[in-house]
């Protein structure tokens, strides 16, 4: 415990001391801070339960002066990439209809996911995430402005502009919403993924093509974070 924790436990039994007195007390009693707690890492974390991670996050287009969000989830382990909806005007009761939708799309696989991450937009109502509490998820809501406890996400969603909408004149909500799936065909059918030795997320179950040798290649040495 800090000497500041200690300083307001004892404020609200009455007694007003500095924190900077309670420090000079454990310096002088040989009492240092308290170590950090043994665990994984937050990159360990994904790493070890990347099977069982989902993630969401908004992508926001501005079509014609109009601004318009794209709701996608991503499954950590496979990287099958899921287009939730696309709206010009998104309420809470939307995202809820779009989490319903998927959790219908996901079918028996529901089951094998136990985490949910995502940021703080309020967006993401309590109605949002109890639609995955319901289905055994426990959720996980990122700290403010700390993009990368959302890296998956935040790397298909750079995916998306660099691929497809930085490359094509998006003429409105139906259009981006087509343009959008025709891509998702391609992304979860055909597109390789290094962190899954160049396969496609729709075939987890096949075998990876056999990598030619080489004195530097070393396929444990993936980095997490690496194309989504």
């Amino acid at each position: 415990m800090g000497d500041r924790r200690i300083q307001g436990e004892l404020a609200r039994l009455g007694y007003a001391i500095a924190a900077s007195t309670v420090w000079e007390i454990l310096h002088a009693a040989g009492i240092g801070p308290v170590p950090r707690r043994a665990g994984p890492t937050w990159r360990q974390f994904l790493t070890a339960q990347a099977h069982a991670i989902v993630a969401c996050d908004f992508l926001v287009e501005t079509v014609l002066l109009k601004r318009l969000y794209v709701l996608v989830f991503i499954e950590h382990g496979t990287r099958r990439l899921h287009l939730a909806g696309v709206t010009a005007h998104p309420t809470g009761a939307w995202a809820v209809q779009q989490a319903r939708n998927l959790t219908m799309d996901l079918g028996h696989r529901i089951g094998t996911l136990r985490f949910l991450i995502h940021d703080r937009d309020p967006l993401f109502t309590t109605a949002f995430e109890e639609v995955f509490t319901a289905e055994g998820l426990r959720i996980i809501k990122t700290t403010p402005r700390t993009p990368r406890m959302n890296a998956f996400c935040e790397r298909v969603i750079g995916t998306l502009r660099r691929e497809v909408l930085d490359r094509i004149l998006i003429l409105g909500e139906q259009h981006l919403a087509l343009v959008l799936r025709e891509y998702l065909i391609h992304y979860n059918g055909h597109r390789p993924h290094q962190s899954r030795q160049q396969r496609s997320p729709n075939t987890e179950t096949s075998r990876p093509r056999t990598q030619p040798k080489s004195p530097t290649y070393d396929p444990s040495g993936e980095d997490p974070w690496s194309q989504a």
